[in-house]
């Protein structure tokens, strides 16, 4: 599927950047002071990783090492990029692949600028669906199987599961609260 929007006309010319050395609470305070979600980790003009929020919660905050920790000891120094030239569809379709929200763009081996998934969905909405697939499938692993009994749910009363509801006074109630009423 082409969209005929190419990543240069989405892209962030001039994102956030961070030196590596800088604590993650630093960093932490620049992207919330900038409203950003990632920032580019760069050192001497060139691009050394990315760092993004879910980063800073999964490798620092949740391990209790945030207060230790500078954003050259989290942040991913495996960059997936992609060109300015490649459709949008290109990009949106890598991020779902790879799992990432954040794409390093560049041209002829020099960085040229940053395209976000809410950069694309802001010029081109109708690649939701394509996000949207991936993460039905994800989620649905979290699911509870096939039901068995199409009277198990959650009751309305009391908001617990059971495997047997009744309809009463318009309520889905498990026998617990039905007793109740």
């Amino acid at each position: 599927m082409e969209t005929g929007l190419k990543v240069g006309d989405a892209m962030t010319i001039k994102p956030v950047t961070i030196k590596p050395d800088v604590s993650l609470k630093k960093c932490a305070d620049l992207m919330a002071k900038k409203h950003v979600g990632s920032v580019l980790v760069q050192d001497k003009g060139k691009i050394l990783g990315v760092l993004s929020e879910q980063d800073i919660v999964r490798k620092a905050v949740a391990k209790g090492v945030a207060g230790r920790k500078k954003v050259k000891d989290i942040m991913e120094k495996d960059l997936i990029t992609i060109a300015p030239e490649k459709d949008l569809f290109d990009a949106i379709r890598t991020m779902r692949d790879y799992n990432i929200r954040h794409l390093p763009v560049m041209h002829k081996g020099k960085f040229v600028g940053l395209v976000t998934m809410k950069d694309i969905l802001k010029v081109e909405p109708d690649l939701f669906d394509l996000l949207v697939e991936k993460f039905e499938i994800r989620e649905e692993e979290k699911k509870p199987a096939n039901k068995i009994n199409e009277n198990e749910g959650v009751c309305e009363l009391c908001g617990e599961y059971a495997e047997e509801l009744s309809t009463v006074d318009g309520v889905q109630a498990c026998p617990k609260c039905q007793e109740e009423l």
